[in-house]
């Protein structure tokens, strides 16, 4: 196999209106072109979206020219292979067109022996208006719903579905290359597919690799395959068709928290007669038994990931993509958001369906870090027309992602749509359609897509949707059976407790909004823009009631905000609050409940949103509440009618034995009562609750100026964690306004920040103007005189930050400072 990159000297040009030229590499879509050559501005500023929106109601050109090197063109069959066409595209080839596309979510082939020329050829990628094609879409009537935020006509097209806006993402249909192009080359034959299979004895995996042969001639190929332990020990075999390789004691792969993740090298060569290697195919697998247990038990159906033969509590988030300006996403900036979900507990993250099938790098890096994929199909919320042409564009789609994807060791499962069986059933405005269109559901998601999965990656567990209780729109948000979404808490302006009437046998989607910070706000906005009630503001608002539940929830739990910065400092506390009652609510109930991925985990923009992480990778609030409610050993704790309860969670495959110390304090750090308790909890489970009787301590009226800390730790004394409780809402008590002490000190690797206050700080929130980096701890509470150390890391920083300028840069704020 010969391959030759196209990637490079391409020139973008409108095909009518104004005249200009972008020199530019591939991939890169129209507007990051825009973007990087300042024609437009900041389509993300104030609302310069609905502007650039509007640009794509034309059509643009990309067209290069290059010379095939001699080792290409003197093959057998040549092919042209684009891995990203967005989306209604033209292609033309030294004047020829040889192909039109109109699928986002495919990777494209063509033959082009024929028609290359030795010399120069010209390549030329004409995109036709998808913004256009919709809106006329959109006017039939057969098809009337529309996701909120969305456009009418979008589910007409094979088109990432955020492009078309969203509740937390703008309409900003982007077009273009937005994957590699190449030219592929051979002779006699190639590899067509490679599929690996694992199946597990006592001691022992066997590892068997098939393959399919492409053959241009009559010929006898053989393959030779090359398996290459974690420590770089490689076993060789070779076969006709299929070999199968027995690892003895074999390095099981595992998720974040429960394991290391050891990888294996797969690499399998097509040989002709001579012995001459024709074709290659290499990858990383892990070694893993990794499947959805639905056990029936006491309480309905289970519905929780199983792995090596034990049954994990799935934390994570639900990811969408990283930038409305799909080629601004790099293979480093997804480390960097992948890595902050390890640094935060996740061993689970879902790939919702309305976005992308991502790419390569995004499941390696899941392989690496120990983040089992849940995969969405990139069906969301949407009515689909099952015509012959749409089936056989989607069949095209399922079978080019699902053989890309299938070998991951993270790939945990995947998903036929987001949220579309629960619309069948639920909302008035789906319902109201067509029965044909219902009738086409049934098709699309109980035939087409099982079909696609069971021929294509047969080794994943298939899921109808989600939510879902198996299917055929047999109650799909159950509580007992299967996975829910809930949104009741947030829409329904329900009270954070309201998760705790609820014991979901998996939350794979619930969530609460807030605001970006200050710094993030300021990079969208001018000076007069920053009320949350003004134009910009609300334009970076998809969710047209979003800032008024802001404004309830504030009024049920904060004393109103004194300014718009602890405006949006209140807003991250109640997202975070809330999504701690949820997950600490189920964590309690492990074993009934075994999942709780919370709605979303970043942003494509910056808004307000449900996200954890901000457009900027800043970390809100709730991020950093996550990495303490998903550690694997946690306290939680709850006060209720002059009770507080408190739980030992253990998650992890060790035992746990140490000491719960609970401290009774006043404002002032004056202590009032100190219990310690021995504590030990069996792996994976959570321990019966300890009761302390606060009415025995402290008389109601006082009770209401004073706070619990809950400690765990170990036998040798280290703390494991930690949980502050106030015996009121927030708004009753009445919290002195701390006086704080900053200390800097520098390590070789970090900077060491301690932060002290003059009393009790509650929800103390440290912001740098200087850095971005996420501090080890942030949002926290000040319980003692000793005050708090959190540390930043260097390699997040650049190299101009020294001691004294992080000092400088330092703002520190609580709860009592925000009214």
């Amino acid at each position: 196999m010969h391959i030759q990159s196209l990637n490079k000297n391409w020139i973008l040009s409108p095909c009518e209106g104004e005249c200009w030229e972008i020199f530019t590499d591939v991939p890169c879509s129209v507007l990051h072109a825009m973007v990087k050559a300042q024609q437009i501005d900041d389509p993300f500023y104030r609302q310069n979206e609905y502007e650039a929106r509007e640009l794509f109601t034309k059509d643009y050109r990309y067209r290069m020219t290059f010379v095939p090197e001699e080792e290409v063109l003197s093959q057998e069959q040549i092919e042209l292979v684009c891995y990203g066409l967005d989306t209604l595209a033209e292609i033309r080839l030294n004047g020829k067109e040889i192909a039109r596309t109109n699928n986002m979510h495919r990777t494209w082939r063509f033959p082009v022996k024929g028609l290359l020329n030795s010399v120069e050829n010209h390549l030329e990628i004409l995109f036709r208006s998808s913004l256009n094609m919709i809106r006329e879409k959109g006017k039939e009537p057969y098809i009337s719903y529309v996701p909120k935020g969305g456009m009418a006509g979008e589910s007409y097209i094979r088109k990432g579905h955020w492009m078309f806006g969203w509740d937390w993402g703008p309409q900003l249909p982007d077009a273009g290359i937005w994957r590699p192009v190449e030219l592929r080359a051979f002779s006699e034959g190639r590899l067509a597919d490679v599929s690996v299979h694992q199946e597990f004895q006592s001691d022992t995996v066997s590892v068997e690799i098939c393959t399919e042969i492409e053959a241009l001639h009559a010929e006898t190929f053989g393959i030779r395959c090359i398996l290459t332990d974690p420590d770089g020990n490689s076993t060789v075999l070779e076969g006709d068709r299929k070999v199968t390789f027995a690892v003895e004691n074999p390095r099981l792969w595992w998720p974040n928290t429960y394991g290391a993740q050891p990888l294996y090298g797969v690499k399998t060569e097509l040989l002709n007669e001579a012995g001459d290697i024709l074709d290659v195919w290499q990858k990383r697998i892990g070694l893993r038994r990794l499947t959805i247990s639905r056990e029936k038990d006491q309480w309905g159906e289970e519905f929780c990931f199983k792995i090596n033969g034990l049954k994990i509590f799935a934390m994570g988030a639900d990811y969408v993509p990283e930038d409305s300006l799909i080629t601004r996403i790099t293979p480093d900036r997804t480390r960097r958001l992948l890595q902050d979900c390890v640094a935060a507990n996740f061993n689970s993250i879902r790939v919702w369906g309305g976005g992308y099938y991502p790419d390569d790098y995004f499941f390696d890096l899941c392989d690496e870090l120990g983040l089992i994929v849940w995969q969405d199909a990139m069906f969301a919320c949407n009515i689909y027309h099952m015509t012959h042409p749409f089936e056989a564009n989607i069949r095209a789609e399922l079978k080019d992602n699902f053989i890309r994807i299938r070998h991951h060791a993270s790939l945990g499962l995947i998903c036929g749509n987001n949220e579309m069986e629960f619309a069948w059933v639920d909302w008035p405005e789906v319902m109201e359609h067509h029965p044909a269109l219902k009738a086409d559901y049934i098709k699309q998601f109980e035939y087409v897509l099982p079909e696609m999965a069971e021929t294509f990656a047969p080794d994943v567990f298939f899921w109808t949707s989600s939510p879902s209780s198996g299917g055929c729109f047999d109650d799909p948000n159950a509580e007992n059976r299967g996975d829910v979404h809930y949104w009741d808490v947030w829409h329904g302006m329900k009270p954070f407790t309201d998760y705790e009437k609820f014991y979901f046998r998996f939350c794979s989607e619930f969530g609460f909004e807030s605001f970006p910070g200050e710094k993030t706000v300021c990079a969208f906005t001018e000076e007069q823009d920053r009320n949350i009630f003004s134009p910009v503001m609300e334009s970076h608002q998809k969710n047209g009631s979003a800032n008024g539940l802001i404004m309830y929830y504030i009024s049920s739990y904060y004393r109103y905000p004194k300014d718009f910065g602890s405006l949006l400092y209140i807003s991250q506390l109640l997202q975070a609050e809330a999504m701690r009652h949820g997950v600490e609510h189920w964590r309690r109930n492990r074993g009934r409940c075994m999942g709780a991925i919370y709605w979303q985990l970043n942003d494509c923009w910056p808004v307000a949103s449900w996200a954890s992480i901000d457009y900027f990778g800043r970390w809100k609030a709730l991020h950093y509440y996550a990495k303490r409610f998903f550690a694997p050993v946690t306290v939680t704790a709850k006060y209720d009618s002059g009770k507080l309860k408190v739980w030992v969670h253990n998650d992890s495959r060790a035992q746990v034995r140490g000491t719960l110390e609970i401290e009774i304090r006043d404002m002032r750090f004056g202590l009032i009562k100190k219990t310690s308790l021995s504590a030990e909890a069996e792996p994976l489970c959570v321990r019966a609750p300890q009761v302390i009787s606060v009415m025995d301590i402290i008389d109601p009226p006082a009770q209401e100026q004073c706070f619990a800390v809950v400690r765990l730790k170990s036998e040798s004394g280290e703390a494991l964690a930690m949980r502050t409780i106030l015996f009121a809402l927030p708004k009753q008590v009445d919290l002195p306004v701390p006086e704080y002490q900053l200390q800097v000190t520098e390590q070789e690797t970090q900077f060491s920040i301690l932060v002290k206050s003059s009393c009790f700080a509650f929800q103390t929130e440290l912001v740098s103007e200087a850095v971005d980096a996420p501090f080890s701890d942030n949002f926290f509470d000040i319980t003692d005189p000793g005050g708090v150390t959190v540390t930043v890391s260097k390699d997040r920083l650049t190299a101009d930050i020294t001691r004294e300028k992080l000092l400088h840069s330092l703002k520190v704020r609580s709860v009592a400072d925000s009214y």
